[in-house]
């Protein structure tokens, strides 16, 4: 009996099945995940106030180039406002920040005073920013200082939250990716939480989980107030997920979409920027430890099947003259093509060079070694980002 040719043939079915069945996995995610097309928006003083809460901390490299984009808004100037909450920066992003506040009447800043136990420096910027905006506030839209917006963004958003009804719209950017890291990492990071996190689930008004990005939240005051907003989530790390978690268990509605015409972000620059901030929140992202650790253990070896399972049978077929693992170079083949395929459509989309998609096995070992990182910073250590450390 040929055991080992079976074996093959059995290894680039399961492959093949695997591989098709990741693709129709992303084409259903997708569908759920809709695009916030752009439009005029709410163009007339009858529109809801919104505060544009940004919090920063050492952001003098992104901070001007951010405001410029919110201030360039197309909406009622007289109700749109913009506060920069300070974070004890070090690096003069609180002086550029003065600076533009000088030339622009709608922008403030905030410093905050020092950060206190039991809370993270983000979320205590985002409270204090909270309990700062004019009294006349509808809506509350936190914005991360690398975000770039797209002059109809707040019009696009708050038309959509307001015609929809919503009480939490959250927008994901367009990934602006440059380094090798970057471009390495963060597709194969976004097509696995495409593959784990099920989207459909997650958008349902009775659904127990729900995902957002943290670079854009727009969210009704009052439904930010009935859970007490930040303060109800200061010490968590993910703490986008953990608000909106609590809005939803509440019965507020919650809603993620895409925005990639409409605002992009850079939140990493490198190696030196994108292991740590992704350490920071995968625990948390990917659902607790354990998930973690099933996820990365899991991705490794499916990775690399694109390139190993074909190689076996090829060894094989040629090597050995196994006439079953010729059989099996088809369907090894073929699944090997279109994990291949999908990660081209995801450099199209990411605008980045076709090549990297050929280099996804280690994208997903290297995010695979990251998620081992952040299981044992959150079990044994404790999670540092900007100069800080949390427990």
């Amino acid at each position: 009996m040929n055991t080992g040719g079976e074996l093959e043939l059995l290894l680039s079915c399961a492959w093949l099945a695997i591989a098709f069945w990741l693709i129709i996995r992303a084409i259903d995610q997708r569908r759920v995940f809709p695009g916030l097309e752009p439009s005029s928006g709410l163009l007339t003083q009858r529109a809801p106030h919104v505060t544009v809460i940004v919090p920063v901390r050492d952001e003098s490299s992104n901070v001007a180039a951010c405001l410029h984009s919110l201030l360039r808004q197309r909406y009622p100037t007289s109700r749109l406002a913009v506060l920069v909450v300070d974070d004890e920066s070090t690096d003069g992003t609180a002086l550029i920040v003065q600076s533009l506040a000088e030339e622009h009447a709608a922008l403030k800043l905030l410093r905050t005073p020092p950060l206190p136990r039991g809370m993270t420096g983000k979320s205590h910027a985002c409270w204090l920013g909270a309990q700062s905006v004019p009294a006349d506030t509808e809506w509350l839209c936190f914005v991360d200082a690398d975000v770039r917006a797209d002059q109809r963004l707040l019009g696009s958003a708050v038309q959509a939250a307001v015609d929809e009804r919503l009480d939490l719209l959250s927008l994901a950017p367009r990934h602006d990716l440059r380094s090798f890291a970057e471009r390495l990492i963060l597709p194969c990071g976004l097509l696995t939480l495409a593959f784990t996190q099920d989207l459909r689930q997650r958008q349902a008004s009775d659904g127990g989980d729900v995902t957002v990005s943290g670079p854009f939240l727009l969210i009704r005051r009052r439904a930010y107030e009935a859970v007490g907003g930040h303060a109800a989530v200061g010490s968590a790390i993910a703490e986008d997920v953990a608000l909106a978690r609590i809005l939803k268990q509440h019965g507020f509605k919650v809603e993620l979409r895409s925005g990639d015409r409409l605002l992009s972000a850079r939140m990493y620059t490198g190696w030196t920027t994108v292991w740590p901030g992704l350490a920071k929140n995968l625990v948390d992202t990917l659902g607790g430890p354990a998930s973690a650790l099933i996820t990365a253990l899991i991705a490794i070896p499916l990775a690399w099947a694109a390139y190993g399972i074909p190689a076996l049978d090829a060894l094989g077929c040629l090597g050995k003259g196994e006439s079953t693992a010729c059989f099996a170079l088809a369907p090894a083949l073929s699944a090997s093509a279109a994990a291949i395929g999908l990660h081209l459509a995801g450099a199209a989309h990411f605008r980045i060079p076709l090549w990297y998609a050929l280099l996804f096995p280690l994208g997903y070992s290297a995010g695979a070694l990251m998620v081992l990182d952040s299981v044992r910073r959150r079990l044994y250590g404790r999670v540092r980002w900007k100069g800080r450390a949390y427990p």
